[in-house]
Parts: structure tokens; C-alpha cells; sequence
């Protein structure tokens, strides 16, 4: 699978979270998250294995009780299963891998 790169696509997930699956193949999906400043990802785990890369702005992310201040160029890795949260203190983007293929990241048919 390739994608050009384009502004279309994105979704919200929450107030101030937007998702956007780029690529996504048999075992692994690509997602880039635009997240406003002030907004917060609440706490929560799920069964796939996340690995992200923060492009620009700066936050918080809670990872198995342990806080990260997250700058440009920071990346990450969460396993399945494993509880994560972030606060968001300026606007920003990342991209992140899901492992195995997150279902409701899929786009519509």
C-alpha cells in the first residue's frame, strides 16, 4: 500500500484529537494524530503493541503509571495491554504504528 500525503481523512476521536490511518497492511497500521493543546487522552489499554514518533508540539504521556515529557523527535513504545494516557501542552502531531491491525482505525468502505 502506498498513500500521497493530503489533508483529507481525518476524524475526530475525542475534543481536541483527530486521527488519520495513512497505511495499514496485514499485521501493522500507521496513524497520525493531530492533538490540540489542552486536550487530554484519558487513561486506557488496549490489546495492540503502539509505537509512536512525536513530529512537532510537546506533551505528557503516561505510560504504566511512569509520566514522559514528550518533545519533537521523542519516540515510544507500549505494549499490548499496557495502561497510557497523555496530556497535551501545545498543539501537536504523531505518528504511531498499531500492532496487529486496529479494526476501527480501518477506513470505511
Amino acid at each position: 500500500m502506498f498513500a500521497k500525503c493530503s489533508t483529507d481523512g481525518y476524524r475526530p476521536l475525542m475534543d481536541g484529537v483527530e486521527q488519520k490511518t495513512l497505511v495499514y497492511g496485514d499485521k501493522t497500521l500507521t496513524a497520525e494524530f493531530r492533538l490540540k493543546a489542552g486536550s487530554s487522552l484519558p487513561h486506557h489499554r488496549h490489546p495492540y503493541e503502539q509505537t509512536g514518533y512525536l513530529v512537532s508540539g510537546k506533551l505528557t504521556l503516561s505510560i504504566d503509571g511512569r509520566a514522559h515529557e514528550c518533545l519533537p523527535g521523542d519516540s515510544w513504545c507500549i505494549g499490548a495491554d499496557v495502561e497510557h494516557g497523555a496530556d497535551v501542552a501545545e498543539d501537536a502531531v504523531a505518528v504511531e504504528v498499531f500492532s496487529p491491525v486496529r479494526p476501527d482505525y480501518l477506513p470505511s468502505a
